[in-house]
């Protein structure tokens, strides 16, 4: 038999010198779909965890794995790691707090509020694009530097926690008492694609393409909070790298919000970082080697290599010079400075905007970092200047320079929201060092009643009136907020029934209010959480409905959620939690900028779902009369109420036409009579355009699967439901 493979030969015979590999794979971008279609639906960050990069096996679980690890022992070598000074980098000071602070505020820094993205819970710094944002110069380094800690401990400490527990002990190391540590995060084993991190094709870019208009900070495009691609937060030489503190202090404020922090935690957390450590800026940038991901192989992974490295060599942001006179103690130094001293600007020995005092007595400077016979200006960055200029930031330092006591714990404080907010309730916390105070940021909930029958509720539930609609949307409509990336929101606490959740048009609020209102007589008469009281009638309504298609089904059911209370719900914070569309719900509000297809898409993910999961629940929420206040657009059946695969069977069915009629709307007609049929959404015609979509469509509108079609949806459903319980 002839072997017809191409060997890299021509016709003739003769080599071609072709080699048969197929560089870049099928991940190449230059075999990608999307380059050839660039408008096709990307589901890719709905795949963004497959288990095949995880390298553990299924029975490994890092959660377990950290309750068996020796705590004390891990942080007193941490400790020490931190005036161990080691020949291939150098300390500062003879001190590598400094490096680790920077580290582990970059790797937590990237949370913001919109979408809960970002923050350090899965050790994503490891990766690119953080790895080598220029914010991140010589991170690369501090890590190293763990290595050996890492390599000792194992599987008992993952990156993500090491990231943040190093800059709790060099803070610790040189005197603050901090509020707490949480062990527990886990780490990812690839970039994280489903993070937008902005618009711009080249890192640094102007920030105008940020923003709709630059004077206006609030204009900044929503989800992202750092004024630059590259940056963790705003530039330290001023806008666009133009020094101004009044406009920088405009960035700053907005900059912060949206990683959940107030002008007050916003002050402390930029005085309280800058108490320490030093700017790096005292030499020829352009002699460095590239960034980690572009870095030579023999480089391994290292990256900003500086082949002239002695003494004055390190270069990281430009800038150079500490902020205090004690860059290695936590002390109040830093309003000492900032406040007793007139400013002007100058440019460092790399060339960027800093300012330094116009007069400073010689025992006021810092020590060089390296010689120790030589004292250096301290400077400040554009941000600092912000604190002392802006009249908020200024009153609110003047507190913290006359009370270092109140200072030092609000900085303890925003320190650990900073560090701790991507990881959800208290609930999650792991080990003897988290504070048992409850915090309004992390969203607290009462336990909840776990002591009755649930077959007396059910009966209650099904006598109530309520319709199988009724049931599933305020079930629904309670879990999906639940966020994957900052594990926030979900079902428990009923925060449906609070503000500012019961006034979202995303819920329908005079139907929600109906419907509440026989649900808590239920949850009242029974003394169950009205939390449990919701999530039981939604999973009652899908049995019922797959009973109506001759299935019996009994939907798992977790008990214990608790119902928290107006006074235990911060109002502005979960306002970040309104979506602009509920895909499921066949809802959009048309304010985003992204198509409803889209939107889908990142709702599939936050709420953790596969693409068959997404698929089979849209599939079923239709059939099962969901859809927003009285929408029929992709209910394709006549059997409303019913669980069926009729959504599937009727979209791929080719006897049926769709036509367009607007934006959005769609028609579909019998292809021989005319006749029309139904309406649907683009969403809902997504299922049966998109290539990849349509076959998970045609796999449940097979005949043979109309059981796996409901089976598989009260899984994802369960899913849903239950997954803020941890």
């Amino acid at each position: 038999m002839e072997n017809y493979e191409n060997n890299g030969s021509s016709e003739n015979g003769e080599s071609t010198g072709k080699c048969p590999f197929v560089h870049g794979g099928s991940t190449s971008p230059a075999t990608s779909p999307l380059k050839w279609w660039p408008k096709r639906l990307n589901l890719d960050i709905l795949h963004q965890h497959d288990e095949k990069t995880n390298p553990y096996s299924n029975d490994f679980n890092y959660r377990d794995e950290v309750k068996t690890l020796d705590y004390k022992a891990l942080e007193k070598e941490m400790h020490e790691l931190m005036t161990t000074p080691q020949s291939w980098w150098p300390s500062d000071w003879g001190h590598y707090g400094g490096l680790m602070i920077r580290m582990a505020w970059h790797a937590a820094g990237t949370y913001r509020v919109a979408d809960g993205r970002g923050g350090a819970g899965t050790g994503n710094l490891r990766f690119a694009p953080l790895n080598s944002w220029p914010d991140n110069g010589n991170l690369d380094k501090a890590r190293r530097l763990l290595w050996p800690i890492k390599k000792k401990y194992g599987n008992k400490i993952s990156w993500a926690d090491l990231f943040i527990l190093s800059g709790n002990i060099a803070y610790e190391s040189m005197g603050l008492k901090t509020f707490g540590f949480s062990y527990g995060r886990t780490d990812t084993w690839q970039p994280e694609i489903d993070i937008y991190w902005g618009p711009e094709d080249e890192i640094m870019a102007p920030s105008e393409n940020r923003y709709a208009d630059l004077e206006d900070p609030s204009t900044l495009e929503t989800p992202l909070g750092a004024t630059h691609m590259g940056l963790i937060y705003v530039n330290p030489e001023g806008v666009n790298g133009k020094p101004d503190p009044m406009k920088t202090a405009l960035q700053v404020r907005e900059t912060f919000a949206r990683m959940a922090m107030n002008d007050e935690e916003t002050a402390a957390l930029t005085a309280g970082g800058h108490t320490v450590g030093k700017a790096h800026g005292n030499g020829d940038a352009s002699k460095l080697g590239k960034e980690p991901e572009a870095a030579n192989i023999e480089d391994q992974g290292f990256g900003w290599i500086n082949p002239t490295l002695t003494e004055k060599g390190v270069v990281t942001s430009g800038l150079e010079g500490a902020w205090t006179t004690n860059p290695t103690k936590w002390d109040n130094g830093y309003f000492e400075m900032l406040f007793n001293h007139d400013w002007e600007l100058q440019k460092s020995p790399a060339g960027a905007w800093q300012w330094e005092p116009v007069n400073i007595l010689e025992e006021d400077k810092p020590i060089d970092a390296t010689n120790p016979s030589i004292r250096k200006n301290p400077i400040m960055t554009d941000a600092d200047m912000a604190m002392k200029m802006d009249p908020i930031y200024k009153e609110i330092c003047l507190k913290f320079k006359d009370d270092q006591e109140y200072f030092s714990d609000t900085f303890a404080r925003a320190w650990f929201k900073l560090t701790h907010r991507d990881m959800g309730p208290k609930t999650r916390y792991i080990g003897p060092s988290f504070p048992k105070e409850d915090l309004i940021w992390q969203d607290p909930v009462p336990t909840g009643n776990n002591n009755y029958n649930e077959d007396d509720i059910k009966s209650k539930i099904s006598n109530s009136g309520l319709s199988i609609s009724d049931r599933v949307s305020v079930a629904w409509d309670s879990a999906k907020t639940f966020r994957s990336s900052d594990l926030r929101g979900g079902a428990n606490g009923a925060r449906i029934s609070l503000s500012p959740q019961k006034d979202w048009n995303a819920n329908e609020p005079e139907r929600l209010s109906k419907t509440l209102s026989v649900l808590k007589t239920i949850s009242s008469e029974t003394g169950i959480s009205l939390a449990d009281t919701i999530i039981l009638a939604g999973n009652l309504a899908i049995e019922e409905a797959a009973l109506a298609a001759g299935y019996n089904l009994t939907i798992p059911f977790k008990r214990g959620r608790g119902d928290a209370s107006q006074e235990m719900t911060d109002v502005n914070s979960f306002s970040n939690l309104e979506p602009e569309a509920d895909a499921f719900r066949n809802w959009f509000s048309g304010k985003s900028k992204s198509s409803p297809e889209e939107l889908m898409v990142d709702q599939a993910q936050l709420l953790g779902l596969t693409a068959p999961e997404m698929t089979v629940l849209v599939g079923g929420m239709r059939v099962l009369g969901a859809n927003h206040i009285d929408n029929k657009s992709g209910i394709f059946s006549d059997n409303e109420g019913v669980l069926s695969n009729d959504f599937f069977v009727n979209l791929t069915d080719m006897n049926n036409k769709w036509t367009i009629v607007d934006e959005n709307n769609y028609e579909l007609r019998d292809r021989h009579s005319e006749e029309l049929k139904w309406t649907a959404s683009s969403v809902d015609l997504v299922f049966g355009s998109n290539s990849i979509l349509r076959s998970y469509a045609e796999l449940y509108a097979q005949d043979d699967n109309k059981e796996k079609f409901i089976n598989d949806f009260a899984s994802s459903w369960s899913k849903v439901m239950n997954a803020d319980l941890f």
